[in-house]
């Protein structure tokens, strides 16, 4: 139907001026025409009489319509999700069991399993007294009846349960709750101050500037700021799929050559992949890079290990910074320009961080719900700290550092799996001071399948803590200030590190199903629905175009809270594998700009004869057969699903606790719960990082 213009009540406006037009015409077929008004076809119409009944049906068609999409959008979701639980989890096709190697999991999980067959037990129970009529749980004020009103051995039984649970479970559940919803609004706080500190950074512009360009110069000398000799690293470790895009974008760095070092320090214990890397390398070298290939033979320590070997090199003594960037990294030309200049007169600079954009936010849901995650963690926790304290956590990769400010802090150490938060604590004990820049983006990718990132987020959520247990003591006896050192142990590691897994798992996971079985312990309704959901809105302010996955987002960082929890326990305690190193897997992904600009450089070495310098028949027949390989190497792998026992025995935990919750009429609980346990069981299936349409 066509869209209606109303312009009668305009039209008819009572705005008439001079006297009314008359016609007249010598041999008059017509008759007298006086227009002293509007026409009856523009009078405004009655509201009532607006539609006739063929335009209502019309209306109500296309809203049935679009209920019955919804209706029908829902059924093929919900056939979809029981499809997958048949095929994955009945048949066991295309899918394996996860290993919990991850912590303590086999003992996390068998107490998930024990409460799970025991709410099953109670909800059982619950429903048979329900059926009887023993409405005792719907009563506010419990009224357990006398040895008189006793109606059998069942109810007895019942009466002494609700007895015993009203009187030595409810307590120390409530007790828990409290202490759970104190340290959530804690932290809920802390999260708000973050905000209004990036708010007011926002509305005041302020960020690092550099006055002028040092480079150049307009005086008669021209003693303009010389370039200062600047190393660059890449660690990498069997990076078949990234490592030719990162060598790629560094080796394109705009920075004199003889004032830039590349290193490529490769602890790939595959020999095909050892032989990539080294052909990339010295394609570059052969095209004028100052680029080496470094690759050890006792590879211990990881990555911490890798990068102290490669800086107890003797040429590294000529060079005053060094620039940092993981294999799947792709930087700009302008980056050294736009973060070493900033060292220039402040000497008590150590690091220049910058901020991470990724190439595949929009893969799946998965990627979706980390770019939120980090955009949150660059924009608002790194920026506000940068600014007010001058410290934040060094992310790794995408940084330029001092290197006096990492010899004095005592370099590289490999005593725990987050060598970068490490080097960053003892470099902020020592007063060094760090800068970071918002707006200058390094291209770089997240997991895209739930394996990598749950193994990711592992080693985040260990390692804190196990250097929170190292450098206790060394922060204690500092020299820095007594507002520091609350800085560093009480927001730092405390609130954000341990705190928040805390709080998150035993709260949602455990008290909340918890109090569906001892209603006597009660939980409000603002903890478990409006205060998450305003934390979740903050969370995704710094990335807006996300604001249709807050409800996606808040179910799985409460599913993730499992893995996070497990993973800050093995690392406090020394637990488990709370060691182990586990690399992040990459698909290699690149932006249409950067598969652009690869096309051009390509077709401009193919118009220009390469020269390689030095190079013999065999060495070229050598890469020849490189680059065979190489191809070879393209051919995809077919994914294996995974299934995780964990969060598969919370979703059946979850969803028997808002059954439960149905008895006694709890709606938001119900649905909160029903949500929740279906976010557990997509996890669990390994179905939350399936691709998006």
């Amino acid at each position: 139907m066509a869209p209606r213009l109303d312009f009668s009540n305009w039209w008819a406006k009572d705005n008439r001026t001079g006297n009314p037009v008359v016609v007249t015409m010598e041999n008059p077929n017509f008759s007298v025409v006086e227009i002293d008004g509007p026409d009856a076809a523009f009078r405004p119409v009655e509201k009532s009489r607006g539609r006739n009944a063929r335009q209502v049906t019309w209306v109500l068609l296309l809203k049935a319509n679009r209920a019955v999409g919804c209706v029908a959008w829902l059924a093929t979701a919900l056939w979809a999700l029981l499809g997958a639980i048949k095929k994955r989890l009945i048949h066991r096709q295309g899918v394996k069991m996860a290993s919990e190697k991850l912590g303590k999991g086999k003992l996390i999980f068998k107490v998930i399993r024990a409460f799970l067959f025991t709410a099953l037990a109670i909800l059982f129970f619950e429903v048979v007294a329900y059926l009887q009529g023993w409405h005792y749980f719907e009563n506010p004020s419990l009224h357990i009846p006398r040895t008189s009103d006793m109606q059998g051995f069942l109810h007895m039984v019942y009466v002494a349960w609700l007895t015993f649970r009203a009187d030595y479970i409810a307590p120390p559940i409530q007790a828990l709750s409290n202490f759970c919803v104190v340290l959530f609004l804690i932290q809920s706080v802390d999260r708000m101050i973050l905000c209004l500190g990036c708010l007011w950074i926002k509305c005041k512009k302020i960020k690092p500037r550099i006055e002028g360009d040092p480079f150049k110069s307009d005086d008669v000398e021209g003693s303009g700021y010389e370039h200062p000799m600047v190393l660059v690293q890449i660690p990498m470790c069997n990076e078949r799929e990234v490592y030719e895009q990162s060598i790629s974008a560094v080796c394109q760095l705009d920075w004199p050559k003889e004032r830039l070092l590349i290193q490529v320090l490769d602890d790939s214990d595959d020999e095909s992949i050892q032989c990539l890397i080294k052909a990339e390398v010295s394609k570059w070298n052969q095209r004028g890079v100052n680029i080496i290939y470094r690759h050890r033979l006792v590879r211990t320590g990881y990555k911490a290990g890798n990068l102290k070997s490669a800086m107890s090199c003797d040429y590294v003594k000529s060079y005053e910074f060094v620039a940092i960037f993981d294999a799947d990294f792709q930087p700009n030309p302008d980056f050294l320009k736009q973060t070493v200049l900033h060292f220039k007169d402040n000497p008590e600079l150590a690091l220049v961080q910058a901020r991470w954009t990724f190439v595949n936010k929009d893969e799946n849901l998965l990627t979706r719900l980390q770019n939120i995650n980090l955009c949150f963690h660059f924009e608002v926790e790194q920026q506000v700290n940068g600014v007010f304290l001058n410290f934040f956590g060094f992310n790794g990769t995408a940084g330029v550092w001092r290197i006096k400010a990492l010899e004095e802090s005592g370099g590289w150490l490999e005593r725990t799996t987050v060598e970068d938060m490490d080097i960053a604590v003892r470099a902020h004990l020592n007063g060094w001071k760090f800068i970071f820049l918002n707006d200058v983006k390094v291209l770089c990718e997240v997991p895209e399948s739930y394996e990598a990132y749950r193994k990711q987020q592992h080693r985040w959520h260990s390692g804190p803590m196990q250097l929170f247990r190292l450098c206790l003591p060394a922060i204690i006896t500092s020299k820095i200030s007594a507002c520091k050192k609350a800085n560093l142990i009480l927001l730092f590691f405390l609130l954000r590190k341990l705190i928040l897994p805390f709080y998150s798992f035993t709260l949602f996971c455990v008290i909340l199903p918890l109090t569906m079985f001892v209603p006597e312990a009660e939980l409000p309704v603002w903890v478990i629905c409006y205060v998450p959901v305003f934390m979740s809105f903050l969370n995704i302010l710094p990335a807006p175009k996300s604001f249709p996955f807050i409800v996606p987002y808040l179910l799985f960082e409460n599913t993730m809270s499992v893995t996070k929890f497990n993973a800050m326990v093995s690392g406090l305690f020394q637990l488990g594998s709370s060691y182990e190193w586990v690399v992040t897997k990459k698909a290699g992904r690149s932006s249409e700009s950067d598969l652009l600009a690869a096309a051009e450089r390509e077709s401009k070495t193919m118009n220009q004869p390469q020269i390689y310098r030095g190079a013999s028949e065999s060495e070229l027949s050598e890469l020849n057969q490189i680059k065979e390989q190489k191809e070879a190497a393209r051919i995809p792998l077919k994914k294996v699903n995974k299934i995780y026992r964990k969060e598969l025995a919370l979703a059946f935990l979850l969803l028997t606790a808002s059954v439960r919750s149905l008895l006694s009429a709890q709606g938001v609980h119900f649905y909160f719960l029903l949500f929740q346990g279906v976010t557990f069981l997509l996890v669990g299936l390994d179905l939350i990082g399936e691709q998006m349409s």
